[in-house]
């Protein structure tokens, strides 16, 4: 949380946009480099005693999220960035015209920076890679609210703090 906060501040003080995407089936997109075997799941035709060796990751398979991330690492490195020493989900390119960030929380994904044009190049490089949705403008991280103004950005939990609330039973105390 505190590199999300960190983010949104350098781009509010820089002026930069905040955009967000977000990759679809995350954990499908890992490759396994290391067998993993599984009992077949029910109604596939298979003889008693016989498991399935993956050859992809799974959602619900431990190693999905570290495939996935090591793919994306692989995918972000040849692309020129390189990662934070502070943060390994947050990754930096100098370009010619700037600086482009760009942070990773598991799918979602915010990136900025003042190379406008290397920022959408970036975001069409990566649809090359992956299945993504161009959310836009940032709008909803992680339990955040984030909504621009002239001065910067207002960030809020309102949301959040309320969806806790009523999980707990406590909307009419």
């Amino acid at each position: 949380m505190t590199t999300i906060r960190i983010v949104i501040a350098v781009t509010a003080v820089r002026q930069w946009s905040l955009s967000q995407m977000d990759v679809k089936n995350v954990f499908l997109q890992g490759d396994l480099f290391e067998e993993v075997y599984i009992t077949p799941p029910l109604g596939l035709p298979c003889s008693p005693g016989y498991v399935c060796k993956l050859h992809k990751a799974l959602y619900g398979l431990k190693q999905a999220l570290r495939a996935w991330f090591a793919k994306f690492s692989s995918v972000i490195y040849d692309l020129g960035f390189c990662a934070s020493d502070h943060d390994s989900a947050l990754f930096l390119r100098s370009t010619s015209s700037g600086f482009i960030l760009l942070l990773l929380y598991v799918d979602d994904m915010i990136i900025t920076g003042d190379d406008n044009v290397g920022v959408q190049l970036l975001k069409i490089q990566l649809q090359d890679y992956f299945e993504m949705k161009d959310l836009g403008p940032l709008q909803y991280f992680l339990g955040i609210e984030v909504s621009s103004s002239p001065k910067g950005y207002l960030l809020s939990q309102s949301k959040y703090a309320s969806d806790v609330i009523q999980r707990a039973g406590l909307t009419d105390t």
